[in-house]
């Protein structure tokens, strides 16, 4: 007696049950898999984003708002900081290396950030086509900037003020495109990179007219003050944080503590940042998680119940198959291969979905895009789904199949 053909049609005998049951199981298991595959992505990208930074330095305000700024760019930063800063930090035993960022403006809702070269080589950025900036109002952009816009080496744009796309645009101060980014897997992709002189003269040009009347204004205040003393003072130049990186362990000790006690500056730690940004997100993955596990427990409980239900209009073909020389074992094996059968097909299909709903959701999303790759690998994990709804499966098939193997054949047969 081959026991997995009887299964199989002994489950096509009912096909909305069996249906329903391997429907609500795929559901679960695709909503348990989707999450590990959202939740390790988050992590490996909050890890690839942030290695090697360690500290990030900015104006006083939320270090979580710096780090959020600085490491991650999808907020915006509490304020500047003085470009002699930058200076002092350098200055420091400590630190091994200091990368500026001037921030503010944006392009399709991808930061443009002026900076240094340090951070090309920092993310070990190379280029796919073109070459690194050399001047004001030249731009590099990472490979999910250059996809999502469709610009190429030559080409010309113009930044919006703000993060968020809609800002008002620069559009007397268009960048001209000398470089494309090959793909990195880190923030560097969604990043427009530029001269932190750059961003000084856009935010010059945008400001010029807005500041007419005040200047018209000022030069009367002067003629009719002249020989008092007021001479113009050009305005200090000022970036928007530093990432900074180690030169020792000590530092790892003292030098954060000293930035934020001795100085007007805020020294916040990626590593701490993240930790506390991932304990929130933990929150939100695991309420997901546990409601993907409701499901599967309610598909487990109906596919015990579908199992009890056919055991009682199966009894006589089981008692036929004990006159045909069954034994006891045989018989209750049946309903739990069928158990064991449906649990598979719904495992299988719901890691199939969620996969797929990952790669769909890296498609359409380009800030989620290395969720795609992601998409293409299976997670060690995902073995512990599958156990868990074979184990369901197990669960729901012990009773009836344990009813099974007492079956009473004379008895049954006696009532037809």
């Amino acid at each position: 007696m081959n026991l997995f053909r009887l299964a199989l049609a002994y489950a096509l005998r009912r096909p909305l049950p069996t249906f329903l049951v391997i429907v609500l199981l795929a559901v679960g298991v695709a909503t348990v898999a989707l999450t590990l595959l959202l939740s390790r992505e988050l992590e490996d990208r909050l890890t690839r984003d942030a290695a090697g930074i360690d500290l990030v330095v900015g104006a006083k305000g939320s270090p979580l708002q710096l780090v959020l700024a600085g490491v991650y760019h999808v907020d915006v930063p509490p304020g500047n900081i003085p470009l002699a800063a930058i200076a002092t930090l350098r200055a420091n035993p400590l630190i091994r290396q200091v990368i500026p960022l001037a921030l503010g403006d944006s392009f399709r809702g991808f930061r443009i950030v002026g900076t240094e070269p340090a951070l090309v080589e920092h993310y070990g950025g190379a280029l796919r086509e073109g070459r690194l900036w050399e001047k004001p109002l030249e731009a590099v952009l990472g490979s999910a900037v250059a996809n999502a816009s469709g610009l190429r080496v030559g080409d010309a744009f113009a930044g919006s003020h703000g993060l968020a796309e809609g800002g008002g645009e620069h559009a007397d101060a268009p960048y001209r495109v000398t470089g494309i980014l090959a793909p990195t897997g880190t923030v560097l992709d969604r990043l427009v990179l530029t001269d932190i002189a750059s961003v000084w003269a856009v935010h010059d040009a945008h400001h010029a007219d807005a500041d007419h009347d005040a200047d018209e204004h000022a030069r009367e205040t002067r003629e009719g003050n002249h020989g008092k003393g007021s001479a113009d003072v050009a305005p200090e130049r000022e970036v928007t944080l530093a990432l900074v990186r180690y030169r020792s362990p000590l530092a790892a000790a003292n030098l954060a503590r000293a930035i934020n006690k001795d100085t007007e500056l805020v020294a916040a730690s990626p590593a701490f940042e993240t930790a506390r940004l991932l304990t929130v997100f933990g929150v939100g993955i695991d309420l997901i998680r546990a409601f993907a596990l409701l499901l599967m427990a309610a598909s487990a409980l109906m596919l015990f119940v579908a199992l009890a239900q056919a055991l009682e209009d199966r009894r006589y073909d089981l008692a036929i198959l004990r006159t045909l020389g069954a034994s006891r074992t045989q018989v209750a094996l049946v309903l739990l291969a069928e158990s064991l059968m449906l649990a598979a097909v719904g495992a299988a299909l719901g890691l199939l979905l969620a996969h797929i709903a990952a790669l769909g959701i890296g498609a359409w999303l380009p800030q989620a895009a290395p969720l795609a790759a992601a998409a293409r690998r299976w997670l060690p994990e995902e073995w512990a789904v599958v156990a868990l709804a074979l184990g369901a499966g197990i669960l729901a098939a012990l009773w009836p199949a344990w009813r099974a193997w007492r079956l009473d054949v004379a008895a049954t047969l006696a009532d037809g």
